[in-house]
């Protein structure tokens, strides 16, 4: 494992980007930084985060033979990887909102943002970019966000924690294999947010509905069931959970 150790860069991930560009790069190399100027998460959202206070590092994963259509399933590993390693600090009401959000309660304390480099119908890498929310306490103009400090009421060392949760995920990377997908799908539905509970979303064109989450599709869509009982899947571009 190799890490590279920032003060400041616009972005961790297109950091590796660059990196991938320029040179060899051995698998699982880690760039961390104590601030990012220019920060994403899912949907080309900004990540707010106050310099030197939380985790947000990106890892290179790179694959031999991981087929574009299962790409679904590192968003799960990379997500339980999280989940476990805060299950163990004892983050109270953990959670997973789709398709890649920890929650505690209804309140985000991680993202995730992959980006994959594809080579025909395979990945050949990907760039696993988190932000971990662990000693802020202010988040102006944010609602429903919270961090590991807020939570726990205790200060913690980035450093620990940084090995901590990349020795989960490394260790998670295992079962990303088909061998171990129905254990994959079963144990991320166990821990999705709302799931089986009525809830309002907001499709694509600004229209408000209810419905109910019952699970994820082979291809990673959600699925909901609608007030008429029929089934929709959707894509992360066509629904926004309200609650």
């Amino acid at each position: 494992m190799h890490i590279i150790k920032l003060n400041a860069t616009d972005s961790t991930n297109q950091y590796l980007k660059n990196l991938l560009l320029t040179k060899f790069i051995e698998d699982f190399t880690v760039v961390t930084a104590n601030k990012q100027t220019k920060a994403r998460g899912q949907m080309g959202t900004t990540w707010q985060s106050d310099t030197g206070k939380n985790l947000t590092f990106s890892i290179l994963k790179q694959f031999d033979h991981f087929l574009v259509q299962n790409q679904y399933y590192l968003n799960i590993t990379v997500s339980l990887a999280v989940y476990a390693f805060l299950k163990t600090l004892n983050v109270p009401n953990l959670a997973i909102k789709w398709p890649n959000d920890i929650l505690s309660g209804n309140q985000k304390i991680c993202g995730i943002l992959i980006e994959n480099v594809l080579q025909g119908q395979h990945i050949n890498s990907s760039i696993i970019g988190i932000g971990l929310n662990v000693n802020q306490t202010e988040f102006h103009n944010l609602f429903n966000v919270s961090s590991l400090k807020l939570l726990l009421g205790e200060k913690f060392n980035l450093d620990e924690l940084l090995y901590m949760l990349l020795n989960e995920i490394k260790s998670n990377f295992d079962l990303l294999n088909s061998d171990q997908y129905k254990f994959l799908d079963k144990a991320y539905l166990a821990v999705l947010y709302r799931k089986d509970l009525i809830s309002n979303f907001k499709d694509a064109n600004g229209m408000s509905f209810t419905g109910t989450i019952t699970g994820i599709s082979s291809e990673g869509k959600l699925i909901v069931q609608l007030a008429d009982f029929t089934l929709r899947e959707y894509n992360m571009k066509e629904i926004k959970l309200l609650n």
